[in-house]
Order: C-alpha cells, then structure tokens, then sequence
C-alpha cells in the first residue's frame, strides 16, 4: 500500500513538473550576429585596433632598441671594463623593463586597451542587454539563451532565434 502511494505521489510529481517545463518559453540570440550589424560596435571596434596596432608599434621599438644595446654591448664586451659591464648591463634591463612596464600598461589585464574597450564596447553591450530584457518581458520568456556563446546547443530551431527583434528594439 505504502509503496503503491509512493508510486502515484512520484507520477504526480512528475507530470506537475512536465508541465510546468512546458508552459515556460525559451528564446535564443546570437550577441555576435548582433553586435556586427550595429555600426558603433564596428567603429569601437576599429578604434581598439588601431589603438592597439600603435601601442605593439611602440612596444616593439622599445624591444628593438633593447636588442640594439645588447649586440652593441656584446661586441663592445671584451674592450670593457668589470664596472662598465655592469652600469651596460644594467642599462640593458633597465630599458627591458621599461618596454615590459609599457606592454603591461597598454595590454595588461586592467591595462589601457582594457579600460578603452569598457569605455566604447559596454554602453553597447548595455543597450543590446537593455533590449533582450525589453523582449523577454513583452514575450514573457523565461529563458533567452546566446547562441554564440560557450553554451552547448546541440539543436535550435530558428523560430525561437530572436536576434533580429533584439535589434529591431534598438533601431537598427
């Protein structure tokens, strides 16, 4: 008897579950298809890159220059002496590190490059957040997956694919 009960309460439990599963509404969106057809993310975009491709410049001059002193210091040894061996080698790693300092200031994980993409990517990423939560509210979804992301989706169908009404609430 115990065990008929146990039984009709777990059958219970489960088709209670199963419909509430399937009264919830799901959506999906591709942040990256968005984030490409908005203009200002391919502008910022640009501009991190150009940034980005001047500062490698000047990292790597600040390299070359370091590698010139130390051929210079390598054929000029044998003629030095111990203490100007010393104040040489010393002028080596001195400017070594000042292109290291540089690199990490411009690349580093809160470096310049960092901050420049918080500055013009996440007002963006704000706005495209803004929207989903505007489409998830009007639709009721419970869920809204991004496709582009690390997320698994082993299948989508593309009817739930709202990327394109993300962007229709932006404007674009």
């Amino acid at each position: 008897m115990k065990h008929i009960k146990k039984i009709i309460l777990t059958l219970i439990f489960c088709f209670a579950f199963s419909s509430i599963l399937s009264a919830q509404k799901f959506a999906y969106v591709d942040s990256d298809y968005i984030l490409n057809k908005i203009p200002e993310f391919k502008q910022a975009q640009d501009k991190l890159d150009a940034l980005s491709v001047e500062w490698q410049k000047e990292i790597e001059t600040k390299y070359t220059e370091v590698e010139k002193m130390y051929r210079a210091y390598q054929q000029e040894q044998i003629l030095l002496t111990e203490e100007m061996k010393i104040k040489r080698e010393e002028a080596i790693i001195n400017k070594e590190n000042q292109a290291k300092k540089l690199q990490k200031k411009y690349f580093g994980p809160e470096g310049m490059l960092y901050l420049k993409r918080q500055e013009l990517i996440k007002p963006i990423q704000e706005k495209i957040y803004d929207a989903i939560q505007k489409l998830a509210d009007n639709n009721k979804y419970q869920i809204v997956f991004d496709s582009s992301s690390d997320l698994i989706m082993l299948y989508k169908n593309n009817n739930l694919d709202k990327s394109d009404k993300v962007l229709d609430l932006m404007g674009y």
